[in-house]
């Protein structure tokens, strides 16, 4: 498998390991594979007998047979996937698949831990540095600092709103030091993502700082996000055979797009659901064919606050090359801040369980979708993104109970926050990488 950026598809392509490093392409878009290579009977093969860390490792031998065999794939996968995705039946029509259950308790620890462990290994080899810079809009940023906290040849740098993430987030993003550096932007996510954007494309920046990325505008982030649909596939499939269809929490739309991969690569999938809060740029667009990026609201669910998702375009790239429509598979629902610490407060009274208002913004649009769409007959795999802990303030409005704070988690409350407050400009960020990580 070979990349080469969205925005021009005549450029030589590159190889996996070179698109990990480089993150966004030199002219600002991302990079894609320039081919789906067909999986449909390794994905088959897949029983609900197979363990996830087993079903990643084929998976990364199936996708890239000349970068790893299959001893290699085989100690990459235990290395990165310590842990691994459940299922929750909720429901009559929808499962929950549950996501949090790695080291920060999101979904995202899955791409991030892969990406650690993978670019270390290739660091090593090359003995070469890294400096990861990264945006996050809650999630992200703890997933990063975790999966790639006190490895020797790579410094992290975080990006993250102020005053627009969780208290818990904060303290998974501030509190670690060592080779993580956490920036407090004065501004919202659109900002923190625009100033990465605009770093990776500073050439001189490049030339004296070794970035890379660990947002989803890194490919290498997605590819082993695809495993656990495929994995919710091979679990689910004896019983709903092709009725299976999958409801995404999105913001950045980089979950969603790793989905569409899974699905490209030959997982059958009767829909997607993208379930967005009132950041509703791409539901928008699949109802007038309008893209309308937009300064961000903050909501209840703050991982999912984006006016300007970047994956949109690697969606558009993804459809385009099979000479699809984005609204072919993919139908959006849009659910305010009432409506998600409703479904939140009825998951808890009908079902006893806690959910992030993340993933009850899924389950409300899977609801929606089953009922509209007459779907009697269809299961929708709702994708739980993060731990209802990290949101026990939200929680606490929307029902009136505390969820559990995980051990892990709640060991970090009294540590000290380290954070640097900056401007939401890429000149505050150029001095902040070129005094402490500028290549002598």
């Amino acid at each position: 498998m070979e990349f080469r950026s969205t925005r021009d598809t005549g450029t030589e392509s590159i190889s996996f390991p070179e698109a990990l490093f480089r993150g966004l392409a030199p002219d600002g878009g991302l990079y894609q594979p320039t081919s789906e290579p067909d999986l449909r009977a390794l994905i088959r093969s897949f029983g609900d007998d197979t363990a996830f860390v087993d079903l990643a490792a084929a998976m990364i031998q199936g996708l890239f047979p000349e970068e790893y065999d299959a001893a290699a794939s085989r100690s990459l996968a235990l290395e990165a996937f310590p842990f691994a995705p459940a299922l929750r039946e909720l429901e009559p029509g929808i499962v929950i698949l549950e996501l949090f259950h790695g080291p920060s308790c999101a979904f995202k620890d899955f791409g991030a831990s892969f990406l650690a462990v993978t670019m270390d290994r290739e660091l090593k080899a090359r003995g070469r540095r890294a400096v990861i810079l990264t945006a996050t809009s809650g999630d992200t940023g703890s997933a990063v600092a975790q999966a790639f906290y006190g490895r020797d040849q790579i410094d992290v740098v975080i990006l993250y709103p102020s005053g627009r993430v969780s208290p818990l987030q904060e303290q998974q993003l501030t509190t670690l030091g060592g080779n993580v550096q956490a920036l407090e932007v004065e501004g919202s996510f659109d900002d923190c993502q625009r100033m990465v954007k605009e770093a990776f494309v500073d050439g001189e920046l490049c030339d004296r700082v070794p970035l890379s990325s660990a947002n989803s505008i890194n490919v290498g982030r997605l590819i082993p996000q695809s495993f656990y649909y495929i994995w919710a596939f091979a679990q689910l499939k004896e019983s709903y055979a092709d009725k299976l269809a999958f409801c995404v929490p999105s913001g950045n739309f980089g979950n969603l797009t790793a989905g569409v991969f899974a699905w490209r690569w030959g997982m059958p999938v009767a829909d997607f659901v993208a379930a967005t809060n009132v950041n509703d740029v791409i539901p928008e667009y699949l109802a007038t064919r309008v893209y309308r990026p937009r300064p961000s609201v903050k909501t209840l669910a703050n991982a999912m606050d984006v006016g300007d998702p970047s994956n949109f375009e690697r969606l558009q790239a993804i459809f385009a090359s099979g000479g699809l429509d984005v609204g072919s598979v993919l139908t959006g629902y849009v659910a305010d801040d009432a409506t998600i610490a409703g479904e939140m407060r009825r998951v808890y009274e009908e079902h006893g369980v806690f959910l992030c208002p993340h993933t009850a913004a899924g389950t409300w649009a899977a609801r929606q979708h089953l009922t509209e769409n007459s779907r009697e007959d269809t299961t929708i795999v709702t994708l739980a993104t993060a731990d209802p802990g990290k949101f026990v303030e939200v929680a606490q409005d929307a029902i009136g109970v505390v969820p559990p704070v995980p051990e892990r988690l709640a060991r970090l409350l009294d540590k000290p926050k380290q954070a640097l407050l900056v401007a939401p400009e890429l000149t505050a960020l150029r001095t902040v990488l070129l005094d402490r990580y500028a290549l002598s």
